[in-house]
């Protein structure tokens, strides 16, 4: 899409590929619903559905911003683990038309938290790709795993 009276173009998509969003190694955002926003030079920005952000974590701020192509953002604080990130969050609750596509998702500054898609050689919170073999090797409530460990996967240190 393109604001015809300023000639800038925002141009919103729906993400090919799942993305994530993780604090510290905690996920906290996990979608197949993700919306792109690329907006002229700047690096694109992905738009998640709050259903599928882990929003007990988040906090809404006094901070607002305005954006004469987006509108008035509003912005939230996420604590996880004691650490705290100020503003790290925002979204566009009552977008400009030309940006009504991302209307109430958030968005996250990629300097603070991890932004990245499922599946890429760089995803690093994909170390587990069997689920049912990381359930099976769980506590089964009893004290036991549900199946025989792993075997080591370091050696005894040489004396």
């Amino acid at each position: 899409m393109s604001n015809a009276n300023t000639n800038h173009a925002l141009e919103i998509r729906p993400s090919s590929t799942r993305m994530r969003a993780a604090v510290a190694g905690h996920v906290i955002a996990d979608s197949d619903n993700v919306m792109v926003l690329r907006e002229g030079a700047m690096a694109p920005v992905a738009y998640f559905p709050r259903d599928d952000i882990e929003m007990g974590y988040f906090a809404r701020t006094e901070r607002s911003t305005h954006c004469p192509f987006k509108g008035d953002a509003a912005y939230y604080t996420v604590t996880l683990e004691g650490e705290v990130l100020e503003n790290v969050a925002w979204t566009y609750e009552d977008p400009l038309p030309g940006a009504t596509q991302i209307d109430g998702l958030v968005a996250f500054y990629t300097d603070r938290v991890e932004v990245y898609a499922v599946g890429e050689a760089t995803a690093p919170h994909d170390h587990h790709t069997d689920v049912d073999a990381v359930v099976q090797h769980t506590d089964s409530g009893g004290g036991q795993s549900q199946k025989d460990h792993w075997p080591p996967n370091v050696k005894e240190p040489k004396g």
